[in-house]
């Protein structure tokens, strides 16, 4: 079976094929590419499905993988993101073993079947030449025999003719005979070119034509078995990866039996046990002699003085121990920061971070200042608020249940003793440049590293004080010292010179010398007796009114107590104009409202608002 012998006549006929055999090879390398795309796009989703669901660094989220239900949904996205990368293994391997091979190949079939029908087109034509000559061989052998049989016959009439003298029947007779011979000369020539067609017909139709025809059957033959090697490749690129995917299946399923469900249970008793002993049975009252009512001694509500009645309020008040949270005016005596606001985002100041050091207590409002005041000479109504509003914490977490305050106090242990020995890393290393710069001098100057090493050192001490303050306190609440003695707290008050001095005189008179967690009845009851002063004055007290709007200029995360966050571009309502400390009071809606740096936004006052300032 040939095509040089079965098919010598069809030559546009295979022209036709060959073109769309290339064509088919074409649209499987598009197909292959499209499936790379697929695959790419597929694993792009896989892995930015892994990431969104991965816990984000330093945040809560990570606490929560110390069970091992997480951990296992943790694994079960990591072996998603080898999942992933199989995937894009896929389409690697298709890109380089299959579409840009074929497309080479294409490429090469392309010039093949050019240069074969190249030269059938030139066999044809020169068949095609050798068939005009024998014609035009042919029609100078016919005239020349017509003109031959003119002459013989004028001969022949002129010899018959006896008027015709003797001369003229003697050239009829000569020129009769040079017809006759080039006629034999014509003759001959085209025998002669009837054999040479003849020839080349034969070499035409039996050598050449199936000679190109059989090279362009080869040619789509290896095209077709290469369309085949294609297919295998391409099943074989899907198979070589199924090993891994079961691998990456295997590690989902052993991750999801590796869940132990009485390990999780134990977490949550370490993550929220409190060390409190459970309140005991509440003594019968006996109303009908005069006696006083008496609680049961390992009860929550037992406090210090058992003498003390408890204070009854009735009226506003109803036992409400912080009256005014929704007071806006106290509210922001409350919550308006004291420290000095961060500059915007653009200062080149070092200090110009959000969230840091705020404001001053404001000194052109008067209730502001005597409130202040006030905050300061009664050190537990600002305690109490730290604890109930979530306020500042404690430097030793004394605000905390025992069990939860000696795992806070061991996590800050542990994380002061990774930088003292980070610190001592440090120093370690600049000891050994300095003793490489003592034995080489060109390489650098000793003395220059004297200051780094001084620095180091006290910053590995300050550390080793801060961790010695912890270990302390840590040391009282495991039990290691029986009672928490005044020099003691005096020493730990050296450290808390940052903190208010309320929040640490809060925590002492609410720690028990076992450091459990206990409230002061006296306390309590102070608290409350203001609370129904506070609440009288203020709680007929409307909302502050709008006197203007403003846009962010910067995004500000106020994570600080009496600020609110804002995202650059958003419109909010001003209700409090700058009073010289730097601060503006905004609001979102009627419950979100708070302090952000003047130079953070862009006011509009309102001329015609009630407190707007009138500008000529």
């Amino acid at each position: 079976m040939s095509w040089g012998t079965e098919l010598w006549d069809q030559f546009d006929n295979l022209e036709k094929h060959t073109q769309w055999g290339i064509d088919i090879l074409e649209k499987y390398i598009k197909f292959v590419k499209e499936r790379t795309e697929i695959e790419l796009s597929y694993a792009k989703q896989l892995r930015n499905l892994s990431k969104k669901y991965q816990p984000k660094k330093n945040s809560k989220e990570e606490e929560e993988y110390k069970y091992t239900s997480c951990k296992a949904f943790l694994s079960t996205l990591n072996e998603m993101n080898d999942y992933a990368g199989q995937h894009e293994v896929i389409a690697e391997n298709m890109t380089s073993q299959i579409t840009v091979e074929l497309a080479r190949y294409v490429q090469e079939l392309k010039q093949e079947r050019k240069s074969h029908f190249h030269d059938g087109r030139k066999a044809q034509q020169h068949i095609e030449t050798c068939w005009k000559q024998l014609e035009s061989s042919k029609r100078r052998f016919e005239r020349d025999c017509k003109e031959a049989d003119r002459a013989q016959q004028y001969f022949e009439k002129m010899d018959a003719d006896i008027n015709v003298t003797k001369a003229d029947v003697e050239k009829a007779r000569q020129q009769a005979q040079i017809r006759h011979q080039m006629a034999e000369d014509s003759k001959a020539d085209y025998s002669s070119v009837l054999q040479k067609f003849n020839h080349e017909q034969h070499e035409y139709y039996h050598t050449h034509i199936p000679n190109i025809f059989q090279k362009i059957q080869e040619m789509e033959e290896r095209r077709i078995v290469r369309i085949g090697e294609s297919m295998k490749t391409y099943a074989a690129s899907d198979r070589q990866v199924i090993p891994i995917i079961g691998k990456c299946l295997d590690g989902i399923v052993k991750a999801a039996e590796s869940i132990d469900q009485k390990n999780d249970s134990q977490l949550v008793i370490e993550a929220y046990k409190s060390g409190f002993e459970p309140p005991g049975d509440i003594e019968f009252e006996d109303y009908t002699q005069p006696m006083k009512r008496t609680v049961s001694e390992t009860s929550l509500s037992n406090s210090r003085g058992e003498g003390k009645p408890e204070l009854k309020f009735g009226g506003k008040s109803k036992g409400k121990l912080w009256p005014f949270i929704k007071k806006n005016k106290l509210m922001s005596l409350l919550t308006s920061p004291h420290q000095p606001p961060p500059p915007p985002p653009a200062s080149a100041s070092p200090s110009a971070v959000p969230n840091g050091p705020q404001s001053p207590k404001q000194q052109k409002e008067p209730l502001s200042h005597r409130f202040n005041e006030f905050m300061t000479s009664k050190p537990k109504i600002h305690c109490f608020r730290s604890l109930k509003r979530g306020g500042a914490t404690p430097e030793d977490f004394s605000n905390l249940p025992p069990e939860q305050r000696r795992k806070k106090l061991q996590q800050k242990v542990d994380e002061l003793n990774k930088e003292i020995q980070k610190e001592m890393d440090q120093r370690d290393a600049i000891t050994k440049m300095k003793d490489v710069y003592l034995k080489n001098p060109q390489m650098g100057d000793p003395a220059s590293l004297d200051h780094k090493l001084t620095e180091v050192g006290q910053n590995i001490e300050k550390l080793r004080l801060e961790a010695q303050k912890f270990e302390a306190w840590l040391a009282e609440v495991e039990g290691r010292l029986p009672v928490r003695s005044e020099q003691a707290r005096r020493q730990s008050g050296m450290y808390d010179a940052q903190n208010p001095p309320s929040v640490n005189n809060c925590a002492q008179d609410r720690e028990s010398p076992d450091g459990s967690y206990t409230e002061d009845q006296s306390q309590e009851s102070e608290v409350k007796v203001l609370a129904t002063d506070f609440d009288d004055e203020f709680d007929d007290e409307e909302p502050l009114p709008a006197i203007g709007t403003c846009k962010a200029l910067y995004t500000f995360e106020g994570q600080n107590e009496g600020t609110i966050s804002v995202v650059e571009g958003e419109t909010l309502y001003v209700i409090e104009e700058d009073k010289g400390d730097g601060w503006t009071r905004i609001r979102r809606n009627e419950d979100e409202e708070g302090y952000v740096p003047t130079s953070y936004v862009e006011v509009y006052l309102d001329k015609n608002a009630k407190g707007a300032k009138t500008y000529i």
